[in-house]
């Protein structure tokens, strides 16, 4: 009886291996990080230095690990917690050079183009990609900055 229990509930002699499953990280409880901004070019007070509580959503499709996993979910929250409590700004920003004075450079992220939501996301999705194995196909990420305002690749 027990042995005809454990065949109804295991894939005999199914490869893992060859099956992509995609794992949802932060749905119901996004990853969270406190970080710090400002839009160099704008016309509007988002030129000031400010900051938010992102909610950080990633989707990583890929093929089973021998784990049994697409991917270990700590890697996700690693690599996205590099930016908590940190201050994202555009290269070539004048604050760059007053974290660097100040002894606080270790707090700045320096990224090519203005650290909006949109922009954000995409970064985190290249991060992402660059540091999960090559098993992963696919990775996507939302990254919420308000509760009106939420960016990620389209649907």
């Amino acid at each position: 009886m027990a042995q005809r229990a454990l065949e109804e509930h295991s894939l005999a002699s199914h490869d893992f291996t060859e099956d992509e499953r995609t794992l949802s990280v932060g749905q119901d409880r996004p990853i969270r990080i406190s970080t710090g901004h400002r839009i160099l070019h704008h016309d509007g007070k988002c030129s000031r230095p400010h900051g938010h509580n992102y909610s950080v959503t990633v989707s990583v499709t890929g093929t089973l690990t021998e784990d049994g996993w697409v991917v270990d979910k700590g890697d996700i929250t690693d690599i996205v917690s590099d930016w908590d409590h940190r201050f994202l700004l555009e290269r070539g920003d004048p604050l760059i050079e007053a974290f660097d004075a100040s002894g606080d450079s270790d707090a700045v992220v320096v990224l090519d183009h203005p650290p909006t939501a949109e922009v954000m996301s995409l970064v985190l999705e290249q991060r992402l990609r660059r540091g999960l194995p090559d098993s992963v196909s696919d990775v996507t990420v939302e990254v919420q900055e308000t509760g009106e305002l939420a960016a990620g690749a389209p649907q």
